[in-house]
């Protein structure tokens, strides 16, 4: 597979905040969005940043979920360490407060053992919203070098033979050997960085195989996705769906439905390739489909109990931005309202206002519900999505510069 030197190099080496130009999308506030929706989505993101300015000083590490509504942190980042530097970047954005814009990098550079670390799929998670980030509104360097060391771990993990990037577990470690999941879609997004910096198309030509082999197993007929797909890693040759944090192989986990809506948008976005357009359209589709009237995903749409089950706000928050990111690249009005019912539902039912002890923004969240493991919590993905998707709505310009929504 060849990638055309445009696609390599649509993103110009430099200072971030020099190259961050503005997509074509972006601009002021949609004059179609409506007051109410507007308010409501301002009066979250006031809630948000108060809360986080309160929080930030006592942070000591990570957070990666809550217990007793208290921060539970993890030292080195577990796979979620980008989303608290991505959390106070998005703040920053939002209230220009100096204090966030300090607090961001000192806690993303705690991240920097991890661009080594070829032991997990989940580096894009860590060093896009921390990383790149920082190097996009910065410009200092050392940021975008320790995201390009961070993708070329990450490519380590691509097996050839079936042609997909290895979810879980060291490199030696057989048992895992040929797990996909449906999340890493959202990592791919840093191998389309490097190769827009470094000109090299290795490591976008991996992430459209990774993502044209995930196209090809995960989607149902009706548009639904299992969280898991199992390969033999010896031959490359498909075994079969299966779960970790869904129901059951043949169920829908709403989170990693949000993962790929989001993912396959992205990849679109960086290639060109209609075909990853139609499949993010596919599961979109299905998603919107299953919502319930309250607009917050249930943590499984295939669940015995839904939709009269708990909720995943998480799901919500990044199924929105994907929906947003999708009327954006299709010209479709409906997937963009729906992204805002989302929005408001998510602003208005599952925050932590009513709590003075909550160290989140967003409640109601699922971990990993099989497993009986943070079950209605809050998230740090959550809080992060929430507001990178309002923030997609009041001020489209800053999440692409922070993020680069740009478009072939």
């Amino acid at each position: 597979m060849s990638v055309s030197r445009r696609t390599v190099l649509a993103t110009a080496a430099g200072a971030a905040a020099v190259c961050a130009s503005p997509t074509p999308a972006a601009g002021a506030v949609d004059a179609r969005t409506p007051a109410p929706t507007l308010r409501t989505l301002r009066a979250a993101a006031d809630y948000a940043v108060e809360k986080i300015r309160a929080v930030a000083p006592g942070v000591n590490g990570f957070p990666v979920g809550t217990r007793f509504e208290k921060w539970v942190y993890s030292q080195g980042g577990d796979w979620v360490g980008g989303f608290w530097p991505g959390t106070l970047w998005m703040a920053w954005l939002y209230s220009k407060d100096e204090a966030f814009r300090a607090w961001a990098p000192a806690s993303a550079q705690k991240l920097a053992p991890r661009q080594y670390d070829t032991g997990t799929h989940d580096l894009g998670f860590l060093f896009y919203p921390s990383w790149v980030t920082a190097w996009r509104l910065t410009g200092e360097d050392a940021w975008r070098t320790g995201a390009l060391q961070a993708a070329d771990s990450l490519i380590q993990r691509y097996n050839p033979r079936g042609r997909f990037i290895r979810a879980w577990g060291p490199l030696t470690d057989q048992k895992n050997a040929g797990r996909v999941i449906i999340d890493t879609m959202m990592n791919l997004d840093l191998l389309a960085f490097a190769s827009r910096q470094t000109g090299d198309a290795k490591y976008l030509d991996i992430a459209v195989e990774h993502t044209k082999t995930t196209q090809r197993v995960f989607p149902r007929t009706d548009g639904s996705t299992p969280h898991v797909f199992d390969f033999d890693p010896d031959s490359g040759a498909p075994i079969g769906p299966n779960t970790v944090q869904g129901y059951s192989p043949t169920s829908c986990w709403s989170r990693g439905q949000a993962w790929g809506i989001y993912g396959f948008t992205t990849m679109y976005r960086r290639t060109g390739n209609p075909e990853f357009l139609a499949t993010a359209r596919k599961l979109a589709d299905f998603a919107v489909r299953a919502l319930t009237p309250d607009h917050v995903p249930v943590w499984d749409y295939r669940a015995p109990q839904q939709p009269h089950d708990i909720k995943d706000a998480s799901a919500g928050a990044i199924m929105a931005c994907g929906l947003l990111d999708l009327s954006t690249a299709t010209g479709s009005r409906s997937y963009r309202e729906v992204a805002l019912r989302l929005l408001a539902a998510l602003s208005q039912t599952c925050l932590t206002r009513n709590s003075a002890r909550a160290e989140a923004v967003v409640a109601r969240c699922t971990r990993n519900r099989p497993a009986e493991d943070g079950i209605e919590i809050s998230l740090p993905y959550a809080d992060y999505y929430l507001l990178e998707g309002i923030l997609r709505v009041l001020q489209p310009e800053d999440v692409d510069r922070a993020i680069d929504l740009s478009a072939l």
